[in-house]
């Protein structure tokens, strides 16, 4: 992409609802112009709305790798919880986005957190009948055990 913020660089902004929205929005309809442009005004990359729903939640629900990639690379925290204490891998999971689901436990996403109805991503997964969303949680997992692995 190309495209990276700095947040020692940007200034200190507090976040208005329109401004949220307008960062949410980008992330949700993939429009990568609009969401450098709010993060190099200073907008936070965790910024939430009043679901507690934040840029990488919408983009890793609509499939957009391109949005992931940009804020995992720039910070944004890929365990963020919203008020249903649903997290962007809940999101991607329930919504049967593989490659997504890969990148964020890469990123270091949790696959163990539960959600407020006691639910993990792979529970949410199985719930829509997405077998393929578990077997890339099982080998994105494996894979980041393989990485913390030292051969002596």
């Amino acid at each position: 992409m190309g495209v990276e913020v700095n947040a020692a660089e940007q200034p200190s902004q507090h976040a208005t609802a329109e401004i949220i929205d307008a960062m949410l929005e980008a992330a949700r309809y993939d429009d990568i112009d609009d969401l450098t442009s709010l993060a190099s005004a200073g907008v936070s990359l965790d910024s939430k709305d009043s679901e507690g729903r934040t840029a990488l939640h919408m983009a890793s629900a609509n499939g957009h790798l391109d949005i992931v990639d940009f804020l995992i690379h720039n910070g944004a925290d890929v365990n963020a919880c919203n008020v249903e204490k649903n997290t962007p891998l809940h999101w991607a999971s329930l919504n049967g986005h593989i490659e997504v689901v890969k990148h964020l436990i890469l990123a270091g996403a949790n696959i163990s957190l539960l959600n407020s109805h006691e639910r993990s991503p792979i529970d949410e997964a199985v719930s829509r009948g997405k077998m393929d969303i578990i077997d890339a949680i099982n080998e994105a997992a494996a894979q980041v055990d393989l990485s913390r692995t030292q051969v002596s």
